[in-house]
């Protein structure tokens, strides 16, 4: 976040004379209008402590809403102690956007919900509307912390409740806010569901939030919008398997860096970086040229340059992981190692801030990419280390990339652990680790028909063809040894 000197000494002017305020407009004298000025002063805390990063600041805004609350009653002034309610909602929520303990977003939920008691729309359409949005907000960003879905359908029927009347025609600045919210939660949906509609959906809120954030009125927010439409056409890109989504999502990242500059907006600028190089990433991948896989690692170790360790150690650590995929693709495409050897020292930076106890499928994911840059170097290799550790690694990544709780990955796994059990297996000659191997792969094979995707049931067949061929040819090596 920019600070702003000047919008915060202005804000600690009316922290002042609130306070002034208050010591002649006292709750013995005047209740109601101490009332008022206590959520006038929570008001300018709350804006205070956003801007600064102050959680200080923040939980004074708390506390000087929840006293205002204690006069501004329901019954005796009911929109007032609705406004308080959603300040209250407000604070609690950006507080709670900063921590990993869920209460004050729980909070803030059932204080937007009071407000909405008496903001009703017959009676007051646009502030029930906006504490409508905010309520989403908060949903939204609980539903991201956890593993159902149900928080964040709530929030999607929220930011939907809210366009009843937050209507382009009457207030767009704030329909094109709706909009784009509506969008996030959308795209959070849609990453974790199978289909593509969500998605889809996400990329309509998005393209509309940027009819009315138009570069030339909003440019960060449209900068922000494009970030956003670019985040869900990659990932719409890649369920559809579409070249032209994957080439929608590299221009729209590309406009939203004609705005979000490393100079104004650092962070903002290297959340784009690592965007664009995933959707480069995931291009590369399949064209047979490495242009895209150069810029993507160039892009990514741009992003390095502001996430870095200590500043951002986690946003540091999904970049350095990012960094890794792209050089272990084209050290796949490659006859030299260095490629691979740097995408193995990626990852294991990665992990030095990815840890299990921390971030526990970030780990596995970053143990499971690490395992197959060690196969691929362990199969150039003569020797039997690198696919030693490999065999390590993936275990590692099963003890929480596991069947009940992520099958997709754990089949994944799975069948990368079959992969390194069977290349270690013949080259030591082991009928041991090749039917383990064998085993492996056969437990994803069996996830993947009761899941009913029946579009790898010829490529774990062929496979468990060629391990059992691998194991004949071990036992006639042996036998003839004997």
């Amino acid at each position: 976040m920019i600070r702003n000197p000047v919008g915060t000494a202005r804000l600690e002017e009316v922290v002042a004379a609130c306070r002034a305020a208050l010591e002649e407009k006292t709750r013995e004298r005047v209740p109601l209008d101490w009332a008022r000025m206590q959520n006038n002063l929570g008001v300018a805390l709350s804006r205070l402590g956003e801007h600064r990063g102050d959680v200080a600041r923040l939980e004074e805004a708390i506390t000087t809403f929840r006293a205002a609350l204690k006069e501004s009653d329901r019954e005796r002034l009911p929109l007032l102690w609705a406004t308080a309610q959603n300040n209250l909602g407000n604070t609690l929520r950006t507080l709670g956007g900063r921590e990993s303990d869920p209460a004050h977003l729980k909070e803030a939920i059932a204080a937007y919900r009071a407000a909405l008691e008496e903001w009703t729309r017959e009676r007051m359409p646009l502030q029930w509307a906006g504490t409508q949005n905010n309520l989403g907000l908060a949903l939204w960003t609980l539903g991201e912390r956890e593993s159902g879905t149900a928080r964040l359908e709530e929030s999607v029927a929220a930011f939907r409740a809210a366009l009843k009347e937050r209507t382009r025609e009457e207030v767009p600045l704030d329909w094109a806010l709706t909009q784009n919210n509506l969008g996030n939660a959308l795209l959070t949906l849609g990453r974790r569901e199978s289909g593509t509609a969500r998605l889809g959906e996400a990329v309509v809120a998005y393209r509309s939030a940027l009819e009315e954030w138009t570069r030339e009125r909003v440019p960060l927010r449209w900068a922000a919008a494009q970030n956003n439409l670019g985040t869900a056409l990659r990932k719409l890109g890649e369920r559809e398997d579409s070249q032209a989504r994957l080439e929608e999502a590299v221009a729209a990242f590309r406009a939203a860096l004609k705005e979000r500059i490393r100079e104004q907006v650092p962070l903002d600028w290297a959340v784009t970086q690592n965007n664009l190089g995933n959707a480069l990433l995931t291009l590369g991948r399949r064209e047979s040229g490495t242009a895209r896989l150069e810029e993507a690692v160039t892009v990514f170790r741009a992003a390095l340059t502001e996430w870095t360790r200590e500043r951002l150690p986690l946003l540091w650590a999904t970049a350095q992981g990012n960094l890794g995929n792209a050089l272990r693709t084209l050290g796949e495409r490659e006859s030299g190692p260095e490629r691979l050897v740097k995408a193995v020292a990626a990852y294991r930076a990665a992990l030095e801030e990815q840890t299990r106890e921390r971030v526990p499928l970030e780990w596995a994911r970053t143990q499971n990419n690490l395992g197959t840059a060690l196969v691929t170097l362990g199969r150039r290799e003569k020797g039997t280390a690198r696919l030693e550790e490999a065999v390590v690694v993936y275990r590692a990544a099963l003890e929480e990339r596991t069947r009940e709780r992520v099958p997709p990955d754990w089949v994944a796994t799975q069948n990368n652990l079959g992969t390194a059990l069977l290349i270690l297996g013949v080259r030591v000659r082991s009928r041991d680790l090749v039917t383990e191997a064998k085993h492996a792969v056969q437990l994803a094979w069996e996830c993947l028909r009761s899941e009913d995707i029946s579009k790898y049931d010829a490529y774990l067949a062929n496979r468990v063809a060629r391990i059992d061929a691998e194991l004949s040819k071990l036992g006639s090596a042996i036998d003839a040894g004997n």
